[in-house]
């Protein structure tokens, strides 16, 4: 069944079907990819697909897109990639992303309610190396109600109190500082060498690491994630555990911090 798509930014009704609107999408892809001059291709890292379709009509663009099954609309690029001698490296990523408004920077496509947008290798390292987090404390007492940390930081400690000796006799300086002196029980149980994070480059995101202190037999470190609401332990000092938007570490017993990618206010 055909459906009557009117384009918000264009002011245009069209019949679409699912694979009417996949081959469209596809189509303008193509166009995009051939445009890419001076040998880009082979270092184009990301393609990124934005939708802001009505309610209505966004079964459409899901059928489209293949949204159960990404790996089938990679699949169709690079058969078109193919097909034209589009010199795309081993592994680029396409991502669709549903939202309620396109993004400026990208470009829109016409008679389409989408924008697309792509990134050669050179600036997702660039986008990575100015990667800024905040982490807000929920519970428990630190010096700060909310840190900044930048992809650029060094190994970011945490624990309890500024200084910690180490095993070897050095020291320890902690930028997430929950003071000893507190008055906060939840201060009690965190470490002075509790765990750390810092930016993973291959990854492209923070990573928490528990210490010495934040592993059993001594203190805990646990993940609450955002994203299916599940709840981790770090049992180990050497496998860390990938930050995202919304995610909770718990320290200690009762000592809570939010990670977030988003400014408040």
């Amino acid at each position: 069944m055909a459906f009557n798509i009117f384009n918000k930014n264009k002011g245009e009704k069209r019949d679409w079907d699912v694979k009417s609107l996949r081959d469209a999408l596809l189509r303008f892809i193509k166009e995009a990819l051939q445009k890419v001059e001076g040998g880009e291709g082979s270092h184009i890292k990301e393609l990124l697909l934005f939708i802001d379709a009505h309610p209505e009509e966004k079964h459409l663009y899901e059928g489209a897109v293949y949204v159960h099954d990404k790996d089938k609309f990679r699949n169709e690029i690079q058969k078109i990639a193919d097909d034209y001698a589009l010199d795309l490296p081993a592994d680029w990523t396409i991502e669709v992303k549903f939202t309620s408004e396109l993004p400026p920077e990208a470009t829109l496509i016409p008679n389409l309610d989408a924008a697309f947008l792509m990134h050669t290798r050179r600036q997702v390292m660039h986008n990575a190396a100015s990667a800024v987090a905040y982490i807000r404390i929920l519970s428990g007492e630190a010096e700060q109600e909310e840190y900044v940390i930048k992809a650029t930081d060094d190994k970011i400690n945490i624990g309890r109190d500024k200084k910690a000796v180490t095993d070897n006799g050095s020291y320890r300086l902690n930028k997430l500082v929950f003071p000893a002196t507190s008055t906060d029980e939840s201060n009690k149980f965190i470490s002075r060498q509790h765990a750390h994070i810092e930016w993973n480059k291959d990854a492209e995101c923070f990573m928490i690491f528990a210490d010495e202190g934040g592993v059993p037999p001594s203190n805990k470190t646990k993940i609450h994630i955002a994203a299916d609401g599940k709840m981790i332990k770090l049992n180990s000092t050497q496998i860390g555990h990938p930050m995202s938007e919304g995610d909770q570490v718990i320290l200690g017993e009762s000592a809570v911090f939010l990670f977030s990618t988003k400014a408040e206010g």
